[in-house]
C-alpha cells in the first residue's frame, strides 16, 4: 500500500484512537499531580448576651474563586504516588528499618493497603493466567478428538462461562459457596467442620477467586486453541505417527509449536484482564480479604466525596503495571517477528 493511501486509510481510526484512549491517559496522568484546593477559612466573632467568641467558618466565595482560578486543583507533583495510600515510601522505609527479618518487613508490607492489593492483583495474574491457557489447550485437545456428532454439544456447554456476565457469574457461584449453599454444605461435610466458611479466610477467599477467574475465562482460550488446532496441517500429524511418536510428543512438538502465536495472543488479552479484576471481588463481596488496584480506582470514585488525585495516581500505576507485564510477551513477539523476515 502506497503511503498516501495509507495514511487516508489509518487517519479515522488513529483520530479515534487518540481521542478516546490517548486523551483520557494524559488526561488522568496530569490529573494525578494536582490535588483540590483545601477550603479558605475564616475566623468570625460572634457576640451576644453571654459575651463573645470566635467561630471559624468556611469562606465560599473565596473557596470558589480559588477553585476557578486553577480548576486543577493545587500541584503536589509526586506527593500522591508517594503517601501511604500508594507507594509508602516513608513508612516503607520505618518497616525496613525496623523489620528483624524479611518475613517481618513483607509482613508490614501487607498492611500497606497498595502493597496488600499488588500482592493479590499479581497472584491472581501470574496464577489464573498459565492455568487458564493449559485448561484451555486440554479441553480444545479433548473436543477436537471427539466425534463430530459430539462436538457441537460439548462446545455449546463449554463456552456458557463465556455466556454469563462476570459479575452475574461470581453472585452464583458466591451464594452456592455460602455455608447455606450446596458447594458450601458439600465442603463442609467433606471436611467435616459445620462452621467452616470459604468466605471467612483469607487463603480461602483467594483460592474461591481465582477459580472463579480460571472458570470464566478459560472457555475464552478453548475457542481461540480450537480455532488454532483446524488449521493444523493433517500431514504433519500423519509423519510424527509414521515416525513412531506418540500422543504426548505430538502434542509437544507438532500441535503446541504450531499453537504458540495463539497461545501468546491469549496470554496478552487474559494479562491485561487479570490484572484489572474486579468484578469477582464485588460479587463474592470479598473486600475484606482481597483488594485490586481497580477496586482502589472504585473505591476512590464512590462515596460523597471523589478522590479523583488518588485515583488517578491508582490508575496511572495500573497501567504501568500493565505495560511492565505486557513487555517480556511484545519482545518476544517482535522477535519472533523479525525472526521470520
Amino acid at each position: 500500500m502506497k503511503h498516501r493511501t495509507f495514511f487516508w486509510f489509518f487517519l479515522p481510526t488513529g483520530l479515534a484512537m487518540l481521542l478516546f484512549i490517548a486523551a483520557p491517559i494524559v488526561s488522568v496522568a496530569i490529573q494525578s499531580f494536582y490535588t483540590p484546593h483545601e477550603a479558605v477559612l475564616i475566623t468570625v466573632e460572634n457576640c451576644g448576651p453571654f459575651g463573645c467568641k470566635e467561630e471559624t467558618t468556611i469562606d465560599q466565595e473565596a473557596t470558589q474563586a480559588l477553585r476557578d482560578s486553577n480548576p486543577l486543583g493545587r500541584f503536589v507533583g509526586m506527593d500522591i504516588y508517594l503517601d501511604r495510600g500508594h507507594l509508602a515510601v516513608k513508612e516503607v522505609s520505618d518497616a525496613w528499618q525496623s523489620s528483624q527479618s524479611i518475613g517481618d518487613f513483607f509482613s508490614r508490607l501487607g498492611n500497606l493497603p497498595f502493597y496488600r492489593a499488588m500482592a493479590f492483583t499479581l497472584t491472581y495474574t501470574f496464577v489464573v493466567t498459565p492455568t487458564l491457557i493449559i485448561l484451555g489447550l486440554m479441553i480444545a485437545l479433548a473436543v477436537n478428538s471427539l466425534h463430530r456428532h459430539l462436538k457441537g454439544l460439548i462446545i455449546f456447554f463449554s463456552l456458557l462461562p463465556m455466556i454469563v456476565p462476570p459479575l452475574l457469574g461470581s453472585l452464583v457461584l458466591f451464594w452456592m459457596l455460602d455455608s447455606r449453599g450446596i458447594l458450601g454444605s458439600a465442603i463442609q461435610w467433606l471436611a467435616n467442620d459445620p462452621g467452616l466458611s470459604l468466605k471467612a479466610s483469607t487463603p480461602l477467599t483467594w483460592i474461591m477467586l481465582i477459580v472463579y477467574g480460571v472458570w470464566s475465562s478459560a472457555p475464552f482460550a478453548f475457542v481461540v486453541f480450537y480455532a488454532g488446532l483446524q488449521t493444523l496441517p493433517s500431514d504433519q500429524i500423519e509423519a510424527s505417527q509414521i515416525d513412531g511418536a506418540t500422543r504426548w510428543q505430538q502434542i509437544r512438538f507438532v500441535v503446541v509449536p504450531h499453537l504458540m502465536p495463539l497461545v501468546t495472543f491469549v496470554a496478552l488479552i487474559q494479562l491485561m484482564d487479570n490484572f484489572k479484576v474486579l468484578e469477582p471481588i464485588i460479587g463474592f463481596n470479598a473486600e475484606a480479604h482481597a483488594q485490586s488496584m481497580s477496586f482502589f480506582i472504585l473505591n476512590d470514585l464512590s462515596g460523597e466525596t471523589w478522590q479523583l488525585s488518588s485515583a488517578s495516581a491508582t490508575s496511572v500505576m495500573t497501567l504501568v503495571g500493565v505495560a511492565i507485564l505486557l513487555s517480556p510477551v511484545l519482545v518476544r513477539t517482535w522477535r519472533d517477528f523479525k525472526g521470520k523476515l
